[in-house]
């Protein structure tokens, strides 16, 4: 993980950590890097809902002129329209200013090269290097060199049109139920689904700059699933606050977690015959009824590190066309570069009409082992005590161990919140809680005084 670079972009609490002259320097410096130097750069901006996005845009906006680039804004947009409006577009790179699924007070930079792909470490370290070691000095043109800004009319029916032309057949009949956690979703969900013919009843769908991802989306079912419950709707669908993360919730209730909608369009593409190599691609953190039930259905699977950007690496690596995360950020290759809350959505209902199945028995052959997530708040200081604790690392293994076959420990630092994450898996729940809570007093007790 980079100085600046987390597993997801630069992120951090806006106007302090993430400042106004570190989102200059970070404009600065990714047209420098992205760019090939032969001809005036071109970047698109996108931004979710928060208060703070309109303050970045203009320092990022602000940093990328003073180099010479020009800059398209886009306004309110999911990050996958940024990632697929900037090849579309011609540009030489895409910025979405976004923290995801965090509260209101933090912001976050992503960046995209001119094919719609996050950047590799290697470029992130390369623009670390122009911001804070000064390895090269930032070009100064002037006059009419100095870069323009212009306004996107129509980049939001432009994605819409996109996503549209993913999948085949109608949604005439369903009753949706759709949070789009006073996000990006807010400007696109209820154009996209209701031009399938869906009935679509939208909850969190009034941003106000301050209630992104407050108690709604994707990181917070509870609202959804009572809507669920008592409307009696075909499905609810949760994205998080910048739209390239979804979860479901089927007419009973029952949550839809990204293993298993990955398990679900697994096997249906598989017998499509779309699926290639017969491979899916996801974390270390998928349940392990996930692996089982892959294995029963003769998908094969890969596994990475956690974070979206290592599940694409491996998938552009193998040629896979399928993965994600449990969280619910899914890759598909054919349509899309990064994840896309929307397009899963669509593939998954569409699917499920087409097989004339209600959600619940669409995705309900896999079994779920109980899982137990625990965080311990953490610094960067913190973090990197843990990774040197030898103790801590033993102790771990020695509990990993302890649960043999059926079951498994997780301890990792996170990419992109100030937290050591704990997940504890295995059949018996009670056993992987006391686990887990020895485990979280274990690691509070060896940590460094913050």
């Amino acid at each position: 993980m980079g100085r600046l670079f987390g597993t997801d972009g630069a992120r951090g609490v806006a106007n302090t950590e993430l400042s106004c002259e570190l989102a200059m320097a970070i404009g600065r410096a990714a047209a420098m890097v992205l760019t090939d130097g032969e001809r005036r750069p071109r970047v698109i901006i996108g931004k979710d809902t928060r208060a703070s996005s309109d303050m970045l845009e203009a320092a990022l906006a602000a940093g990328l002129c003073s180099v010479g680039a020009d800059v398209t804004l886009l306004g309110v947009l999911p990050t996958p329209a940024v990632a697929y409006l900037v090849k579309k577009y011609g540009a030489d790179a895409g910025v979405m200013i976004s923290a995801s699924h965090n509260p209101c007070e933090y912001n976050g930079i992503k960046l995209f090269n001119g094919d719609g792909f996050k950047l590799p470490d290697a470029l992130e370290e390369e623009m670390e290097a122009i911001i804070l070691d000064g390895a090269k000095p930032y070009p100064t043109p002037v006059g009419a060199a100095v870069g323009r800004v212009t306004y996107a009319k129509r980049s939001e029916e432009e994605y819409i049109r996109h996503l549209l032309s993913c999948v085949d057949g109608s949604l005439s009949g369903m009753r949706l139920a759709i949070d789009c956690a006073n996000g990006s979703a807010a400007v696109t969900a209820k154009k996209l689904f209701s031009s399938l013919g869906a009935e679509c009843e939208m909850l969190s769908d009034t941003p106000d700059g301050v209630n992104i991802n407050d108690n709604c989306g994707s990181t917070h079912m509870a609202a959804l699933t009572d809507y669920v419950k008592t409307h009696k709707v075909f499905a609810g669908i949760a994205f998080d606050g910048d739209a390239d993360r979804c979860l479901m919730v089927d007419e009973q209730g029952n949550m839809v977690d990204g293993d298993r909608i990955i398990a679900a369009l697994a096997t249906y593409m598989q017998r499509q015959g779309v699926l290639e190599k017969d491979t899916a691609v996801v974390t270390v953190m998928s349940n392990l009824g996930f692996f089982r039930f892959c294995e029963q259905q003769g998908v094969q699977t890969r596994k990475t590190a956690v974070g979206d950007r290592y599940v694409l690496e491996e998938m552009l690596r193998g040629g896979y066309v399928l993965g994600g995360e449990q969280s619910g950020h899914i890759i598909d290759l054919r349509h899309a570069t990064t994840g896309d809350g929307q397009l899963t959505a669509l593939e998954l209902l569409s699917a499920c009409r087409q097989s004339g199945k209600k959600l619940s028995a669409f995705v309900g052959a896999m079994e779920r082992y109980p899982q137990v997530l625990v965080n311990v708040k953490a610094t960067a200081a913190q973090k990197e005590a843990f990774r040197q604790n030898e103790a801590l690392q033993a102790a771990i293994a020695a509990a990993d161990e302890d649960l043999g076959k059926e079951g498994r420990v997780l301890v990792r630092v996170s990419g992109t919140e100030p937290l050591i994450r704990i997940m504890v898996e295995g059949r018996d729940f009670d056993e992987i809680n006391r686990l887990a809570i020895t485990l979280e007093n274990t690691i509070r007790a060896a940590l460094p005084t913050a």
